[in-house]
């Protein structure tokens, strides 16, 4: 069984959020929860916050079966580029010039690993 969630329109580069999602993807629910608690990025907040949404997703739509969290695995996780928020600073010559802000949309899906095997 899978679930997944979303968390769109985050204010940081797609390239920034993938360094710490490289080291969470394929790992139980619990560990990737212990690293990304402890890591001082920025991203890992966003990404923690999404890998429990992902949790309580899969916990809440089983129906019938009682799912054990220990079992929970990360097993697809990337992020997309979202639109720029243009912005405009002042520059020499009284000129504007523009700056891009990036945003991101993060994807985790955590599936039970009983089901995969």
């Amino acid at each position: 069984m899978e679930a997944r969630a979303i968390s769109r329109y985050i204010h940081q580069s797609p390239r920034k959020i993938r360094i710490v999602l490289n080291e969470v993807r394929g790992q139980r629910v619990g560990d990737a929860l212990d690293f990304l608690h402890f890591s001082p990025v920025k991203a890992a907040q966003i990404i923690e916050k999404t890998v429990r949404s992902a949790a309580a997703n899969l916990i809440q739509n089983a129906d019938e079966a009682s799912i054990d969290p220990d079992d929970l695995k990360v097993s697809e996780a990337y992020v997309d580029g979202g639109s720029y928020m243009k912005r405009f600073r002042p520059a020499s010559r009284g000129r504007a010039m523009r700056i891009t802000r990036p945003t991101s949309h993060l994807t985790i899906v955590v599936s039970d690993e009983k089901e995969e095997k």
